[in-house]
C-alpha cells in the first residue's frame, strides 16, 4: 500500500513520459498487493453459506471504482489539472495506509504458530505445535519463499479448475476494460457529448454492478443453503456456487447484444446505459460465482489460487482494449459486441456445465500444491 501511495504521487509531479510510465509501474506493484490479499481475507473471515454476501461487499469499492473513476477524471479534468486525479487518490490512499496499522491478522496458520510459540514459553513444552510448522519442518527459509513464490504458476500449469477459472476471467475483464475504455468515446464520438457529460453515462454500469453485488450475493448463499440441505453429506459442495453464473452468463450476453445495435443504431441513450448496465451486472455476477467456487475449493490457498487467476486477468484487461479502437472502426459497435458476445457464450455456457457436472471429480484429483 506504501508502494502504490508513492507511486501515485510521483504520478502527479511528473514532467516526462519516462517518469509517468515508471511512477505508474511502482503504483501497479503496490495496488497488486491489496488483490492478492483480498480473496485470503475473505476465506479467512466467512463461511461457504456466506460466501456470496461477504464477496459482494468486498468486490462493492473495486466495482465501483472501475466505473465511479472515469466519471469522477472527467469531472477533475474539467474543473482543474489531470495531476489532481493523481493527487486525490493519493490523499485517500495516505489515510488508508495510516489505517492498516489497526488490521488484525486472519490467517489461521499465523494465529496458530503464534499461540504454539506462547504454549511452548509458557510452559517449556516443546510438543506444542500446528500442522503448518510441522508442514514445513527442516525446510529452510528460501526454500519456503520459493514454494510460495512459485505456487500460483504451479496451479496454472497443472490444475484445470484455475486454468478453467483463469481463461474466463481473462475474457471477462477483458471485455469489460474494452467497454470501460470505449464508452466515453462513443458519447463524445457519435453522440456529439462533452468530456464530462460522456463521463457520466459510467453511471449506468455502476448501477448493474451494484445491484449484481447486493442480489446475486444473497441469492447464491441461498442457493447454497437449501442445496446443502437437500444433500445427504453433511458439507456442502462448492459446486453449489456456480449455479449462479448461468443467469450472469445470461445478463452479460444480452447486455453486449443490447448494448451494441442500441449505439450502433443511435437509439436513445437511455437504452444503450441499461445494455451497459445490464452486461455490467451479468460479468458481476458470473465472476463472483466462479471465484466463490475457487476459494471453497482452495481454502488453504486462498491467495495463490487467486493470484493465478489474475495472471490472466491482467493480461486480458492491457491486451484487449489496444486492439478496441480498430475493431469498433472496422466493424461497428453492433457487429463489434455480437462478436465478444459469441466468444463469452462460447466459453462460459460450457465452462458452467463442465464444473456442475465434473467439478467434484477434479477436485479430487488435484494434485497437492502445498
Amino acid at each position: 500500500m506504501s508502494g502504490f501511495w508513492f507511486g501515485n504521487l510521483i504520478c502527479g509531479f511528473s514532467n516526462t513520459r519516462g517518469l509517468l510510465l515508471a511512477s505508474r509501474l511502482l503504483a501497479g506493484f503496490g495496488a497488486s498487493a491489496i488483490y492478492a490479499l483480498g480473496g485470503d481475507v475473505l476465506g479467512d473471515l466467512w463461511r461457504p453459506e456466506q460466501r456470496g454476501r461477504s464477496l459482494g461487499l468486498y468486490s462493492l469499492i473495486p466495482l465501483l471504482g472501475a466505473a465511479v473513476g472515469p466519471i469522477a477524471g472527467g469531472l477533475i479534468v474539467g474543473a482543474t489539472t489531470w495531476r489532481w486525479i493523481f493527487w486525490s487518490t493519493s490523499i485517500l490512499q495516505g489515510t488508508m495506509v495510516i489505517g492498516s496499522f489497526i488490521i488484525k491478522e486472519t490467517y489461521a496458520a499465523v494465529i496458530l504458530e503464534k499461540r504454539a510459540f506462547q504454549l511452548r514459553r509458557a510452559t517449556g513444552n516443546d510438543q506444542y505445535h500446528c500442522e503448518s510448522e510441522m508442514q514445513s519442518a527442516g525446510t529452510p527459509t528460501s526454500g519456503k519463499l520459493r514454494r510460495s513464490l512459485t505456487r500460483p504458476m504451479r496451479l496454472l500449469m497443472f490444475h484445470p479448475i484455475i486454468q478453467i477459472q483463469a481463461c474466463l476471467a481473462g475474457l471477462n475483464y477483458g471485455v469489460s476494460y474494452i467497454v470501460l475504455t470505449t464508452y466515453a468515446d462513443l458519447w463524445t464520438s457519435k453522440y456529439g457529448e462533452s468530456v464530462t457529460i460522456s463521463g457520466l453515462h459510467y453511471i449506468s454500469m455502476s448501477l448493474g454492478e451494484v445491484l449484481a453485488a447486493l442480489i446475486g450475493g444473497p441469492t447464491m448463499d441461498f442457493i447454497y443453503r437449501r442445496l446443502s440441505q437437500r444433500s445427504t453429506s453433511e458439507e456442502g459442495r462448492p459446486e453449489y456456487h456456480i449455479l449462479l453464473m448461468l443467469p450472469g452468463s445470461v445478463l452479460l450476453v444480452s447486455g453486449l447484444f443490447m448494448y451494441g445495435w442500441a449505439a450502433e443504431s443511435h437509439a436513445f441513450w437511455l437504452v444503450v446505459d441499461i445494455g451497459a448496465a445490464i452486461l455490467s451486472g451479468g460479468g458481476t455476477m458470473a465472476g463472483q460465482s466462479f471465484q466463490a467456487y475457487v476459494i471453497d475449493t482452495y481454502s488453504e490457498h486462498t491467495g495463490s489460487a487467486p493470484a493465478a487467476t489474475r495472471f490472466l486477468r491482467s493480461l486480458g484487461a492491457f491486451g484487449l482494449p489496444l486492439f478496441a479502437p480498430a475493431m469498433y472502426s472496422s466493424l461497428g459497435y453492433g457487429w463489434a459486441n455480437s462478436m465478444l458476445a459469441l466468444v463469452l457464450a462460447a466459453f462460459f455456457f460450457p465452462a458452467a456445465l463442465l464444473i456442475w457436472i465434473q467439478g467434484r471429480r477434479m477436485r479430487e484429483k488435484m494434485k497437492a500444491s502445498y
